[in-house]
């Protein structure tokens, strides 16, 4: 049977919240909310963290997850991207090439454990390279403005000023939260966003947890769900 692989990425150099992946979020290190939500889906034979920083690879590793290897230096500075991380990574394990793998951002308290399940099947049902999660913008993208420094503003696509909101084209960004890929391509730099398959999310399950206004709305939505679960 084919093995599968997560790979989270986790550096310690985070600037806009210090020390995010390890910060405290309803009751546990944010990156374990990421490795529990890998170990509920039930569909990895391997959960590994990626990472520079002693502090985060001891929580991984109280948290379930493997730390096999030390990402290097210089993937792990502001720079670095997501695609030579996962390559590394694969590179490091010595990860066969029919083995779908994962990178599941540590950052995501609000992930249904059953979406990365999902995630996998639209990878191998074949015809792509990638397979991720997408959120509807919640505004048509063509109506968006330019606003200048005196705060006036003028639309980005003019054209479509006086278009009907149902006659514009749904348009989608990425959640933030995991790509499905095979490791050939994740070698190779391609990027998810051309041509990857993907399943569309609720716009209350995923938040993209950069600033602490994120974290305060992540922290908000994450007690409302849970509310919600709970029995009367």
């Amino acid at each position: 049977m084919t093995e599968r692989l997560a790979v989270i990425p986790a550096r310690g150099g985070s600037k806009r919240i210090p020390r995010k992946n390890v910060k405290p979020f309803a009751g546990r290190p944010m990156i374990g909310h990421a490795i529990a939500a890998a170990q509920a889906a039930g569909v990895f034979d391997r959960i590994v963290v990626s990472t520079d920083d002693d502090e985060i690879a001891e929580v991984a590793r109280a948290c379930g997850a493997e730390v096999p290897f030390r990402r290097p230096a210089d993937l792990a500075n502001d720079h670095a991207g997501t695609l030579p991380v996962i390559a590394h990574a694969i590179a490091a394990l010595g990860w066969p090439d029919g083995g779908p793998v994962c990178c599941l951002y540590p950052g995501v308290p609000l992930l249904a454990p059953a979406d990365l399940g999902r995630g996998l099947d639209l990878l191998q049902a074949g015809g792509c390279d990638f397979a991720f999660p997408v959120l509807a913008f919640e505004s048509p993208v063509q109506r968006a403005m330019r606003r200048d420094a005196q705060g006036r503003v003028q639309p980005l696509q003019p054209e479509h000023a006086q278009t009907r909101t149902q006659d514009l084209e749904p348009a989608f960004h990425d959640a933030g939260q995991f790509y499905w890929g095979w490791p050939a391509a994740w070698r190779a730099g391609v990027s998810p966003h051309a041509g990857g398959r993907t399943l569309v999310l609720p716009a209350w399950r995923a938040v993209d947890i950069d600033t602490p206004d994120d974290w305060t709305r992540a922290e908000a939505l994450y007690a409302a769900l849970r509310s919600s679960r709970d029995p009367a």
